[in-house]
C-alpha cells in the first residue's frame, strides 16, 4: 500500500522543532511578542488599560460567577473558578476570561481563550496572591463588551514571596 502524498510525520515534527528553537532564541517578529506580554510587573490600572484600552468594564453580577475563598490560609494556593452564563454561538460567545489580582506585582494571573465550540465558558485554577486584596474575573465577549465581578480575599500567609 502506498502512502498518500504530503508531509510526513517526521518532517512535520522537525519543522515544529525548528520553529520552537527559533522562538526560544527570541527571533520571532517583535510585533508578535509585543502583542500581549505575559508576566509584566505593573499596577493593576496599567494592566487593565493595556488589555482593554478605554473600553468600560460593566457589572457582571448575575452573568459571571467567581468562586474563591474569602480567606486564603496560604496565598500560594488559592483555588479559583469562573463560569459565565450565556450562549456560546458563532455570533455571541465569550472570547476570554481573565483573572486579575489587584495587589499582585504581576496582576494578570491567568487568561483563558474560548471559541463557540467550547459550549461553555468555565475555567478553574490555583493561583498565587501576594496579599489581601480584590480578585477580579473579567469576561470579554465576542462583541467586545467586558463583564467584571470582584471579590476581596484576605490572605493570611503571603504566596508570592514579596
Amino acid at each position: 500500500m502506498r502512502k498518500p502524498p504530503g508531509i510526513s510525520r517526521r518532517r512535520a515534527l522537525g519543522a515544529l522543532g525548528a520553529l520552537g528553537a527559533v522562538a526560544a532564541a527570541g527571533r520571532l517578529p517583535a510585533s508578535a511578542a509585543a502583542a500581549q506580554p505575559v508576566g509584566v510587573q505593573e499596577p493593576v490600572g496599567e494592566a487593565l488599560k493595556r488589555l482593554f484600552g478605554g473600553r468600560p468594564l460593566q457589572d457582571g453580577a448575575g452573568v459571571v460567577r467567581l468562586d474563591l475563598p474569602a480567606i486564603a490560609e496560604n496565598g500560594a494556593l488559592v483555588p479559583v473558578s469562573v463560569e459565565i452564563d450565556g450562549p456560546m454561538t458563532a455570533g455571541h460567545y465569550v472570547k476570554h476570561i481573565y483573572v486579575i489580582a489587584d495587589r499582585n506585582p504581576i496582576p494578570v494571573v491567568t487568561r483563558a481563550t474560548f471559541t463557540p465550540e467550547a459550549g461553555r465558558a468555565v475555567v478553574g485554577a490555583t493561583i498565587r496572591l501576594a496579599e489581601t486584596g480584590d480578585v477580579r474575573a473579567i469576561a470579554e465577549r465576542s462583541d467586545g463588551t467586558l463583564l467584571q465581578v470582584k471579590r476581596e480575599v484576605k490572605v493570611t500567609v503571603s504566596g508570592c514571596g514579596v
